[in-house]
């Protein structure tokens, strides 16, 4: 219990000393008041930005328009633009995130996300750095900002909560995809999801995909689900290619699982091709064959080709078999235009 207490004093204090990396800027450390709201507030162009506990990620989140790391203020270009900063660039990305917010007019005009070791560059302006931001405080406040009437505020809200770690943020992705919610605040979350949530993610996706009544939310849980690096992503991708209710959503899967290969995708493919009700659904898996690997789409196609029933699914092997220009296509091809 002593040494869980020393750890959990460090960690506060660690996140404490969180700094961000930030030249050519009026900058002013404040204390956290309790509110968010009450704290991003100026009435001229002014940065605030605090630190907060990010999932992983495999790089800075660094934006890097300029030589060495970002100006937020995409006009300066002056003496002091962030090549000149003399603080060292850690080789590996930071844990935390730089949440950052352009404030002018007491409204909210840009939310930037950044690895706290990103070399920002604030073109001169005021630059507030707050301390002691809890993490529950910036998922409340960013949350309530995915309802603004601005789509880049709230797009950019839903990002921010989806860079921050925990369950906390997991729970408050899982809010916005609520059918309340608008819908291309849906989308976005459903997104992200995909892309950085994990195991959570993955979960929520599959849920979603096998209740949501929006079939269009539906179609970008499935390419979500395709860009998750969770084993039970696929699980659902091939369920939904196989029993989905919606013959677009099953097409929609079988096409997203050819970008993934492997043996278990070019089975659910070929299986709709025998087994699907839907001609459009067998010839969107005539079109998932083609995007497999040549060595192991081709082979198929020519199986498709010589053997299926359905005049309409063999003539799109065929097409699809030309636009191969594989050898083992073209002399099948030939083949049987000189039988």
């Amino acid at each position: 219990m002593k040494s869980l207490a020393l750890l959990l004093i460090a960690s506060a204090a660690f996140a404490q000393n969180w700094q961000p990396n930030v030249t050519n800027a009026r900058f002013e450390t404040r204390s956290y008041s309790g509110s968010l709201s009450t704290e991003l507030r100026a009435p001229s162009a002014t940065w605030f930005g605090y630190a907060v506990k990010s999932v992983k990620s495999d790089n800075e989140g660094c934006c890097w328009n300029g030589s060495s790391g970002c100006w937020l203020e995409k006009e300066n270009h002056g003496e002091h633009a962030i090549e000149n900063s003399k603080r060292p660039i850690p080789l590996e990305g930071s844990d935390a995130l730089a949440v950052l917010f352009r404030v002018e007019n007491n409204r909210i005009e840009k939310i930037h996300v950044y690895s706290l070791s990103c070399p920002l560059d604030a073109g001169g302006l005021p630059f507030v750095w707050l301390t002691g931001v809890p993490a529950h405080a910036s998922l409340d406040f960013l949350q309530k900002l995915t309802a603004d009437q601005s789509d880049h505020i709230a797009d950019a809200a839903v990002f921010a909560i989806a860079q921050h770690a925990g369950s906390e943020a997991d729970n408050v992705l899982e809010q916005l995809t609520r059918t309340t919610e608008p819908e291309r605040v849906r989308e976005k979350t459903v997104f992200w999801l995909g892309a950085s949530r994990g195991s959570r993610g993955a979960a929520v996706l599959k849920n979603l995909l096998a209740t949501d009544p929006s079939e269009h939310v539906r179609d970008k849980a499935v390419f979500a689900l395709s860009i998750s690096k969770q084993p039970e992503a696929l699980d659902t991708l091939i369920q939904a290619a196989k029993s989905d209710s919606s013959p677009h959503i099953r097409g929609q899967a079988l096409f997203w699982l050819a970008q993934k290969a492997g043996k278990r995708a070019a089975a659910t493919i070929t299986g709709a091709i025998e087994n699907d009700p839907e001609v459009e659904v067998k010839k969107k898996a005539i079109f998932a064959l083609s995007q497999l690997p040549k060595d192991e789409g081709v082979p198929k196609l020519i199986q498709v080709a010589r053997t299926q029933k359905s005049p309409e699914v063999r003539k799109q092997a065929f097409f699809w078999l030309g636009q191969s220009h594989d050898p083992r296509a073209l002399a099948f091809i030939e083949q049987v235009l000189t039988k």
